[in-house]
């Protein structure tokens, strides 16, 4: 039988870069002393009611990346990205502990004000949902919550964040239409740029493509790769050809376990665990 000190003792043999994460086993990719992690989760565990949803999470988000999360339905995904913004905290029978550190400070302290952290840690939806409004109070509507009324600086912050999320030049003759009537992919970079308008640090995204079609999704794609010059993402995926074109590290999550976390190119011609790789070669989930 093979202890945990032993496996730590091979792997270090083999690539002296990466460490077993004794808390729960987990390869972690420590080749991180150039990169700055915003975000740093230590050990956190999160209950709904009595049902352990998350077990002693470990994973950093580092500066102008995409790190894709990726697991089988129920192993945890949604909910560990969530708690990022402490959106989670919205479903009253949650229970969490461990620390969640962005930029250092740890987001469960109470002194730390929660709509500051959800402007600077934003989020995106699975499905599509812009408000029944023009697309330009759509995109203002942040700014204006914050206190913005000037038009003149309203109009440059829409212009600014529909170019960012490059949907401007299809939209700017229809600024005062509804943003009902854009097509799926169309509002999803909608909301992608309502979310850019109030000036994030990280974007989270919780399936952003599961609802839109081949082209939509390719945009949305594209747009993740542009983001990442000015931005940190964290995208959640059922789609593993996904994770590999887009994403820097990816981290597979099992039964609320992180079980490998390493740079994306590893995790999918080499990964260590021999759970990640029959996940993603299909055998199951």
């Amino acid at each position: 039988m093979i202890t945990v000190l032993e496996k730590k003792r091979n792997i270090n043999a083999e690539n002296k870069s990466v460490n077993l994460d004794k808390a729960n086993s987990v390869y972690l990719n420590v080749e991180n002393s150039y990169k700055t992690a915003v975000i740093d989760t230590k050990n956190i565990n999160l209950w709904y009611g009595n049902d352990q949803a998350l077990k002693q999470i470990n994973l950093q988000v580092y500066e102008n990346e995409v790190t894709a999360i990726i697991g089988p339905s129920g192993c945890g995904k949604s909910t560990y990205i969530k708690t990022l913004n402490r959106m989670v905290e919205m479903i009253p029978s949650v229970k969490i502990t461990g620390e969640i550190l962005y930029r250092g400070k740890n987001i469960f302290d109470k002194t730390y004000p929660v709509e500051e952290l959800r402007t600077k840690v934003g989020m995106v939806f699975q499905k599509p949902n812009p408000f029944p409004k023009s697309i330009y109070d759509n995109i203002a509507y942040g700014p204006r919550i914050h206190g913005i009324k000037n038009r003149k600086l309203l109009d440059e912050i829409v212009e600014k964040s529909l170019r960012k999320a490059a949907i401007w030049d299809e939209v700017k003759d229809r600024l005062h239409e509804n943003a009902y009537s854009l097509s799926g992919g169309q509002q999803q970079r909608i909301c992608i740029a309502r979310c850019l308008a109030i000036e994030p640090d990280v974007i989270l995204m919780d399936e952003p493509t599961s609802a839109l079609d081949p082209i939509s999704t390719l945009k949305v794609e594209e747009l993740c790769q542009e983001l990442k010059e000015n931005y940190s993402i964290v995208i959640v995926t059922h789609n593993m050809q996904q994770a590999a074109r887009i994403s820097d590290r990816t981290a597979f999550f099992l039964n609320g376990e992180v079980i490998e976390y390493d740079l994306t190119d590893r995790i999918f011609s080499k990964p260590r665990d021999q759970r990640t790789e029959d996940y993603i070669k299909g055998r199951f989930g």
